[in-house]
C-alpha cells in the first residue's frame, strides 16, 4: 500500500501540477487567451481539489488513490474536458453569487491581518526594548 500510496503522490504531481504548469507556461508565451481561459479553469478546479482532499484524505476508500488518478485525467483531458464543465457548472455559479461576501471577507480579513501584524509587531519592539534595557543595566552594574 504504501508503493503504490507513493506511486500514486508522484504520477498526481506529475501530470496533476508538472504538465500543467508547464501547459500554462506555454498558454502564456503563446499568448493565446483561450489556452490562458482553459489552465485558469483548470488550476481553479485544482485548487478545489487539493483543498477538498485535505478532508477525504482521512477515509481511504477502496480505489482511492486510482480514483484520484483519474479525477486529475479527467480533467485535463481534452476531450471531457472536466475542469470547465466543473468551471462552468459550479464554480463560476457559485462565486459569481457570493462574489460579494467574498470580496467584503477577504477585506475584512486584510484588515485584520494587518492590525494583527502592528499588534505584535509593537508588542515585540517592546520586548526586544525591554531586553535591550536589562542587558544594558547588568553591563552597567
Amino acid at each position: 500500500i504504501i508503493f503504490w500510496h507513493d506511486c500514486c503522490i508522484s504520477y498526481r504531481l506529475i501530470f496533476g501540477t508538472l504538465y500543467p504548469a508547464y501547459s500554462s507556461y506555454k498558454a502564456v508565451k503563446s499568448k493565446d487567451v483561450r489556452e490562458y481561459v482553459k489552465w485558469m479553469m483548470y488550476w481553479i478546479i485544482f485548487a478545489l481539489f487539493t483543498t477538498v482532499e485535505v478532508i477525504t484524505d482521512i477515509f481511504l476508500l477502496p480505489f482511492y488513490y486510482e480514483l484520484k488518478i483519474a479525477f486529475v485525467v479527467w480533467l485535463l483531458s481534452p476531450y471531457t474536458k472536466g475542469s470547465s464543465v466543473l468551471y462552468r457548472k459550479f464554480v463560476h455559479p457559485t462565486l459569481s453569487s457570493k462574489e460579494k461576501d467574498i470580496d467584503e471577507y477577504l477585506c475584512q480579513a486584510k484588515d485584520k491581518s494587518y492590525d494583527t501584524l502592528m499588534h505584535f509587531g509593537r508588542k515585540g519592539l517592546n520586548v526586544a526594548a525591554t531586553a535591550a534595557v536589562m542587558a544594558a543595566t547588568k553591563v552597567v552594574i
